[in-house]
């Protein structure tokens, strides 16, 4: 078991603007520390996932926590959801926090992130960012991490933490069920983890696997290396094919894509048939990320009104710094998906009915790109009334630019003479459709009851103001 303990003081990680303390949650930053072992598999990484890993060499680390629990014991829920912060950026970044803090917040659930890489903590990933050593030296100046081929040990015992009772960061909150759940870079470790290591430490309940590629990274830690994939596919047919879930996977896996990730991360070439421990859904016009993960999701604490949420969704070419020459994706579908691809895991981890099966994007004949529709929308996939009912066309592609703008896709708004056409009865009969688009997309589980009115208000924002007919 590792050693916790409690680091007073504010954590160096942006949850946004969210008042915690108005919802009876708490902050707080525990370090972690102890011996991880890295991993090695026999044979090369096969399309199906069942692979065969065991310890190899050990190595002392020390890492963070942040946790964000309901203040009152009695009010958590028992649902911790344990996040595998993302590093993309040369930082950690709580990625999935921002698409779906708002329910865990409502129905009492925990959350835990953790710098499982060590590019969060020193760089040395992808792009160096403000990791914890240079945003805070002061706090972080202990913290020592030996590599990624440790991260998924150091997940491991993160996870046994959380179960640890009195001698845990969670000392006196219930914990009945610990999802692990990450996005991008995240979910494509996390793929790995659940092939090769939850086999083997049985910690965690479900996985939530959000917007991940077409492979898993290595288990030595590696995530790409071009030369290696070659060399690893020479004389295999299968070099064509993804990593999927293996089919005897022990928990509950469900896969949350968006047009993005199976269109240009090449996801599409991981597919897998849904089975009783799997699901897989992808999103209709959803981005690998927009600006409700970029802009909306800082600042949505349940408070704003149907308004402000929409002003802080509007499309912008520039979110965050990230300049687009397009206006990114502004549709926020992606959030309200999530969060019923939560509470689905959430329910069928604890042995309840699985997730409802979704139809998959729709592909053309052309190995390139998705099928739209005479208006642009994508065919197939989860729907939702932003692509059913659109008063703009979102989409996950479109942007032509390099480095991570390409992943924000595009809003592109519907001319008046569509509008008329699509609408005949103009604002009335968008209305009455984006509210009947709703109450499908809930009657078929991929939006919460809960969150109905709230997505027929903001629905009613979408229609161009300068026309009120």
């Amino acid at each position: 078991m590792p050693m916790v303990s409690l680091l007073p003081g504010a954590p160096v990680l942006d949850l946004g603007s969210v008042d915690l303390a108005r919802s009876g949650y708490v902050r707080e930053e525990w370090l972690i520390s102890g011996r991880a072992r890295s991993w090695v598999t026999s044979g090369r990484p096969t399309p199906d996932g069942r692979w065969t890993a065991r310890p190899a060499e050990e190595a002392d680390y020390r890492t963070r926590l942040v946790v964000v629990r309901p203040l009152d014991p009695a009010a958590a829920s028992g649902t911790v959801l344990l996040e595998w912060l993302n590093v993309s950026g040369g930082l950690d970044v709580p990625t999935d926090w921002f698409y779906v803090h708002r329910h865990l917040l409502r129905s009492g659930a925990t959350w835990v992130g953790v710098s499982a890489q060590r590019a969060g903590i020193s760089g040395g990933g992808l792009k160096e960012g403000r990791h914890l050593t240079v945003a805070d030296p002061d706090r972080y100046h202990s913290l020592s991490h030996p590599g990624d081929a440790y991260a998924y040990d150091i997940f491991s015992q993160a996870a046994a933490s959380l179960r640890a009772g009195d001698q845990g960061p969670l000392a006196g909150v219930p914990v009945s069920t610990v999802l692990a759940v990450g996005e991008s870079q995240s979910a494509i470790y996390l793929t790995t983890y659940a092939n090769a290591i939850d086999p083997h430490d049985r910690l965690v309940d479900g996985f939530l696997l959000h917007g991940r590629g077409a492979r898993g990274a290595w288990v030595d830690g590696t995530l790409w290396d071009a030369r290696r994939l070659v060399t690893e596919n020479l004389g295999r047919l299968a070099a064509l094919s993804g990593h999927r879930i293996r089919e005897d996977v022990r928990v509950p896996v469900i896969t949350v894509q968006s047009e993005t990730d199976v269109a240009l991360l090449g996801s599409a070439l991981a597919r897998q048939p849904d089975s009783d421990r799997f699901r897989l859904w992808e999103i209709a016009g959803a981005a690998h990320f927009d600006t409700y993960g970029l802009r909306a999701g800082r600042v949505d604490d349940g408070s704003l009104t149907p308004q402000d949420l929409h002003e802080e969704l509007r499309p912008t070419t520039d979110p965050r710094g990230y300049r687009a020459p397009r206006p990114v994706n502004s549709g926020p579908q992606q959030h309200y998906v999530l969060q019923a691809a939560v509470d689905h895991l959430r329910r069928w981890a604890t042995g309840g009915a699985p997730p409802p099966e979704a139809a998959r994007l729709s592909r053309p004949s052309v190995p390139v790109g998705l099928a739209r529709d005479e208006w642009g929308v994508a065919r197939g996939g989860v729907r939702t009334p932003w692509v059913d009912v659109p008063a703009a066309v979102l989409s996950g592609l479109g942007q032509p630019v390099a480095g991570f703008g390409i992943l924000f896709g595009t809003t592109k708004a519907l001319p008046p003479q569509v509008l008329a056409r699509r609408y005949p009865g103009g604002r009335r009969d968008f209305e009455k459709q984006f509210d009947a688009a709703t109450d499908r997309a809930v009657g078929a589980g991929f939006l919460l009851a809960e969150d109905a009115e709230e997505i027929s208000a903001l629905g009613r924002c979408g229609w161009p103001t300068g026309d009120r007919s």
